[in-house]
């Protein structure tokens, strides 16, 4: 790490890294953000209640890098949370680069992201592109697209082979925290992650609530990193499976209207219901169980918090 003897001359970054039982996967991140070009940074990795030894093997091969550990597992955003709190009232960082334990950066990675996000006070977010590790010039996303029921679409970009065409800086509606920077200044005004979503959406909910004290959300084409996909939970697990239905659900009652939340829920509880379907036809009678589940659980916490009301499903 390439510190300037005058830490005043630039803000001072805190790259974090969570990781539950990913020892195997920290090699290539820690590497990779150890080299980075940017003058004022420090790395810290939350060990989210692992059992494998994450801790050791940190300071024995990167004693360069500060970790911290929850006894127990928190979750992402309860994780994530733990670590923030380190970031900003102990280490007193300006931003954060909240990143995955999967990923391989570019040297250049927190220079790029820090060159938007000081542009403007109410840049709130930024991120880049991220690849797939395994097919390297082939992109994960560039951000995500507003849906006109998801209100939070598919990636922008994805499986495209890179060949310029996301190459301007612009603002997002919604990206994806398999890296993103942010400010004390968002830290201080809206907060850190909602632990109600434990995992899937957070991200979602946080930039949501962002907008509504008007911060941006940024994409800039200088920023690169290459990511190893679902290593710790796995992409089609039954678990993801029961929090993407529930939270996606909790974030539109949380903060669209009753009319948007209707349109959302008839379309939502239709697509799950298909792809619970098909799980079963694979015998993945999980999944197909959580898809619908998660759905009445999130019925079941607006309920219970007051939050929903008949106009939510008919017309009043």
């Amino acid at each position: 790490m390439n510190m300037k003897s005058n830490m005043y001359q630039s803000p001072k970054v805190i790259v974090l890294i969570l990781s539950y039982n990913g020892k195997d996967l920290l090699e290539d991140s820690l590497s990779s953000y150890s080299q980075n070009t940017y003058d004022n940074f420090e790395i810290v990795v939350v060990d989210n209640g692992s059992s494998d030894g994450t801790v050791s093997y940190v300071n024995k091969n990167f004693p360069q890098v500060d970790i911290i550990r929850l006894e127990q597992n928190r979750g992402y955003s309860g994780g994530f949370n733990f670590g923030l709190h380190y970031a900003y009232r102990q280490k007193n960082a300006d931003y954060v680069l909240i990143t995955n334990n999967d990923v391989k950066v570019d040297e250049n990675v927190i220079s790029a992201l820090m060159e938007v996000a000081v542009s403007d006070p109410m840049v709130g977010f930024v991120t880049g592109k991220a690849y797939y590790f395994d097919h390297p010039d082939t992109l994960q996303s560039v951000g995500k697209y507003e849906d006109m029921i998801r209100w939070n679409g598919d990636h922008i970009g994805s499986k495209e082979k890179d060949e310029g065409q996301y190459d301007e800086i612009t603002e997002r509606h919604f990206i994806d925290d398999i890296f993103m920077l942010t400010s004390r200044k968002v830290y201080d005004e809206v907060g850190d992650y909602n632990t109600l979503f434990f995992f899937s959406a957070e991200e979602y909910d946080w930039q949501a609530r962002a907008k509504k004290a008007d911060y941006k959300i940024m994409y800039t084409p200088k920023a690169k990193i290459w990511h190893k996909e679902s290593m710790t939970i796995g992409k089609q697990s039954a678990f993801k499976a029961f929090y993407d239905a529930r939270n996606t659900m909790l974030v539109i009652l949380l903060h669209q209207t009753a009319d948007y939340f209707r349109r959302f829920f008839w379309h939502q509880l239709k697509r799950k219901t298909r792809s619970a379907l098909i799980s079963c036809k694979q015998l993945k009678f999980k999944a197909a169980w959580n898809k619908i589940s998660g759905i009445f659980s999130a019925l079941w916490w607006g309920l219970r918090h007051q939050k929903l009301t008949i106009k939510h499903f008919i017309p009043v």
